[in-house]
């Protein structure tokens, strides 16, 4: 394994177990679509990702391809990737790190998404493209700092690509097509203005982050710190045993995600907590299937539970919730336990596991989520 750089380390972090719960669960599962982090200035957002990048799973990649394809999904290939293919050369295969990718605010359209050269595309009748930031991206983390001064049309292609996980470049008739899945991770601070609402609702998911009032937590960040400031190397080897426990943890959890079942009363739960709540649209109720299932996963099971969809719907709904001049936009956990009862009671099992019971035919039919 190749060495990992000097980087506060995740598992250091302390408290704010909402953001670290987001994160990771984007991390088991990139196609959730990303997270929002919101809260002022010096509260870990941005050590937070750039800690997730540390501690993701080394992966496989295609050597000749710019784009980190995936050797295990030839479905998702680039154009340049599938030539190759094509034309019988040898696709070497190699394990590198997850890539922590910084957008700046001043980011255009063409350095998010690539160019295509048209002269000699004309002129040779060749397809040559340069990769632009969603190329840099895939796979791994795309940070964006200040998200909310970005420009929205390049918040938008941000959004497209990390939901549809590919990146579509056509000019003058000629079209160049790469994967594009990855963590989207903006980071913004609510005092500089805020999303659009259509564009807080293309986030997956969302949280507010606070800093700690606890003195002693706070003390605990000094020392913590002081720590890492006085020795970074030293302060990264004691904290090496848990680091590595969540990167396990969450290789483990992308094995098995695909196979989280779930039954009807689960998207039904799911389906009356966005109705009930006057969610608008379906994007919710997908983010919380995902996120869930997700969950199941990190948690090690192959079925979901309430508790799972309970602490997805806790960041997928707040953001997404109507809201009025002088009216807030959290919901505590207090609040959607009570609706996962009243849901539980109207379907008329109770508050059971989801797993099904033996013999049970009809329960045991499972769906699976979209890919």
């Amino acid at each position: 394994m190749s060495r990992r750089p000097s980087v506060y380390p995740f598992t250091a972090i302390v408290g704010q177990d909402k953001m670290k719960r987001a994160l990771i669960l984007n991390a088991v599962d990139m196609r959730i679509g990303g997270v929002l982090i919101r809260g002022e200035r010096g509260t870990g957002k941005s050590t937070a990702a750039r800690a997730l990048a540390i501690l993701l799973p080394e992966i496989d990649v295609i050597v000749e391809s710019p784009f980190n394809d995936d050797p295990n999904r030839p479905d998702t290939w680039s154009d340049v990737v599938r030539d190759k293919k094509d034309k019988g050369e040898e696709l070497r295969v190699e394990k590198r790190r997850t890539r922590f990718v910084d957008l700046p605010v001043s980011a255009t359209e063409d350095r998010v998404v690539g160019t295509l050269d048209i002269e000699k595309a004309i002129q040779k009748g060749e397809r040559h493209f340069d990769p632009g930031v969603l190329a840099a991206a895939n796979r791994g983390i795309l940070y964006v700092d200040e998200v909310n001064l970005l420009d929205d049309h390049v918040v938008d292609l941000l959004l497209d690509s990390a939901a549809m996980g590919v990146n579509v470049v056509e000019r003058e008739g000629i079209s160049f097509s790469h994967p594009a899945r990855f963590i989207l991770v903006g980071t913004m601070n609510p005092e500089e203005g805020d999303l659009r609402p259509q564009l807080l609702d293309r986030f997956a998911l969302s949280v507010d982050v606070h800093g700690i009032a606890d003195p002693g937590e706070r003390m605990e960040i000094l020392e913590r710190h002081i720590a890492y400031e006085t020795d970074a190397e030293g302060f990264r080897q004691q904290w090496f045993g848990e680091e590595q426990k969540i990167t396990e943890r969450i290789a483990a959890a992308r094995e098995i995600v695909d196979a989280v079942e779930y039954g009807r009363k689960d998207l039904y739960t799911i389906a009356s907590l966005t109705s009930g709540l006057h969610i608008d649209g379906h994007r919710a109720d997908l983010v919380i299937l995902k996120a869930a299932r997700a969950h199941a996963a990190w948690m090690g099971r192959a079925y979901l539970e309430n508790h799972d969809i309970l602490l997805a719907a806790e960041l997928a709904l707040p953001h997404r919730m109507k809201r009025g001049p002088f009216s807030e936009t959290q919901m505590s956990m207090s609040q959607l336990e009570e609706k996962m009862e009243q849901v539980s009671s109207e379907w008329g099992q109770g508050d059971e596991s989801t797993e099904p019971a033996e013999g049970d035919e009809e329960n045991a039919v499972k769906k699976k989520a979209n890919p």
